[in-house]
């Protein structure tokens, strides 16, 4: 199969799970701390809130990576310990990102953390584009191993 070298808007997701040998209170708290990324994400330098609002519907940050590249990100929906949703304003290739982080408890000291998105890019070939999802995906599973290694100390 040949792989179009022609730019357009490419679309697709990105899934990563992990079990965490925690309580879902414990894991929660620190999901739900929309500013404490650099605490487990991979190459974050700094989170700062651009909002009053510091949690749920509304919360809006601004994240800062090693790099120099920063994306803004809006909370849109917020269910207490289940889940929250946000969308990315600006500072990727995308003309959409829609990522939602949610916990399952599987027991009382066992949670399952599901970090999906859905991503729309600006115009790209499909090999960047399958090479985004990929970087995407590492930073993902990277971030949770650092999440869960932190969770069950």
């Amino acid at each position: 199969m040949v792989k179009s070298s022609k730019k357009t808007f490419q679309t697709g997701t990105v899934k990563k799970i992990i079990k965490i040998k925690a309580s879902k209170d414990k894991v929660w708290r620190k999901i739900s701390n929309i500013a404490g990324l650099p605490e487990w994400a991979v190459d974050v330098k700094s989170t700062k809130f651009l909002s009053k609002k510091k949690r749920d519907v509304g919360a809006i940050r601004l994240i800062t990576f090693s790099d120099g590249n920063k994306i803004e990100e809006h909370i849109v929906a917020w269910k207490n310990k289940e889940y929250f949703t946000y969308i990315a304003t600006e500072g990727l290739p995308l003309r959409a990102y829609v990522a939602t982080i949610s916990i399952k408890s599987k027991s009382k000291k066992l949670v399952e953390l599901t970090w999906k998105s859905y991503l729309n890019s600006e115009k790209m070939t499909e090999t960047q584009f399958l090479e985004f999802l990929a970087f995407m995906g590492i930073f993902y599973e990277t971030s949770l191993e650092n999440l869960k290694e932190i969770l069950e100390r």
